[in-house]
């Protein structure tokens, strides 16, 4: 099914689209959901707290793209069952061993007070991430977005493992350059 008659279904408050999505979109969620949360029952209920959330927000928005817009709910609501799970200690995930990659570039505190900072410093990676290349970028977004394994970020562009750690090692480093570059303390 096409992904303007899943959102029409949801405007229509048809629960059908809840079957629909979870038909076409169940496994992308579930891969998200569990590269951050290393648990798959977790994962499980994280990805029906996105279909909730789908529900309740899409009568009132109409997402251009369902599958960024799901994949945007799947992953922030994983992260914050994470958080939420492992408060004393990080449990090994992909996100917990992607986060402590960025350690160097990008320190974690999440103030109220920074919040525009932060908004200000993704649009700063946002700008250094269109000046890589496609497959540099791409890869960067697989693991520190997706939390994708580096074995599955090489599979999935066709290189060896040691030449994306070499490309996400570079990536961070340039990363690193222009963020000081642009006046942030690192």
């Amino acid at each position: 099914m096409q992904d303007e008659m899943i959102v029409a279904l949801y405007w229509k408050r048809d629960e059908k689209a809840i079957s629909e999505t979870e038909r076409k979109y169940g496994r992308y969620l579930s891969k998200i959901a569990y590269n951050i949360l290393s648990d798959w029952e977790d994962s499980k209920e994280t990805v029906n707290d996105t279909y909730l959330k789908a529900w309740n927000s899409i009568p009132t928005h109409k997402p251009g793209a369902l599958s960024t817009y799901l994949g945007k709910i799947t992953r922030q609501l994983s992260i914050d069952a994470f958080r939420t799970r492992n408060r004393d200690k990080r449990k090994h995930s992909e996100y917990a061993v992607s986060l402590s990659e960025l350690e160097d570039c990008i320190s974690g505190s999440e103030t109220t007070e920074q919040s525009v900072e932060l908004k200000l410093l993704a649009e700063a990676i946002n700008t250094y991430l269109y000046t890589l290349p496609a497959e540099a970028r791409n890869t960067f977004v697989g693991r520190y977005y997706f939390a994708d394994p580096i074995r599955e970020v090489a599979d999935y562009y066709g290189m060896s493992e040691p030449k994306v750690k070499s490309m996400l090692y570079r990536t961070r480093q340039g990363l690193k350059e222009y963020l000081e570059k642009e006046g942030y303390e690192l």
